[in-house]
């Protein structure tokens, strides 16, 4: 019987399943593409949870207290602390997609002109969980 594979922070990267993920997520070139392959992947709570952390990003990168995301998404304290951890100390996912440094609390006068910017050119991604999660911008 086969092992199964564990992932470590040390070696996911090069775990060809995780390269075979990336790689087919890259190949999605259309929101309903996307949707399409994250529904087959994805159980609807595990799609649910990551557009949750992505809101809390959000919600973080634009200077809201910890309590005040947590009223607004529902989210626990849990999930919270751990995305901002990821904000702060992560490989650089959340920073990009949401253009903040390692101190994830903005200025609010940079907020308006990334949110712009963000709006503007949604990733395939984002455009996805903005409709699954009711219409709600990325940033």
């Amino acid at each position: 019987m086969p092992t199964r594979k564990r992932f470590t922070e040390d070696s996911y990267r090069r775990e060809p399943w995780f390269k075979a993920l990336c790689h087919a997520l890259l190949a999605c070139k259309t929101e309903e593409d996307m949707g399409s392959f994250l529904r087959d992947v994805g159980t609807l709570s595990e799609l649910q949870a990551w557009g949750e952390r992505l809101e809390v990003a959000r919600q973080l990168a634009r200077g809201l207290s910890y309590r005040e995301v947590a009223r607004q998404t529902g989210a626990s304290t849990t999930t919270i602390t751990r995305v901002a951890k990821f904000i702060e100390n992560g490989p650089g996912g959340y920073r990009k997609i949401l253009h903040v440094h390692r101190h994830h609390r903005m200025q609010p006068t940079l907020q308006g002109a990334l949110e712009t910017e963000i709006k503007a050119s949604p990733s395939v991604l984002q455009k996805y969980l903005e409709k699954i999660s009711g219409s709600h911008p990325i940033l």
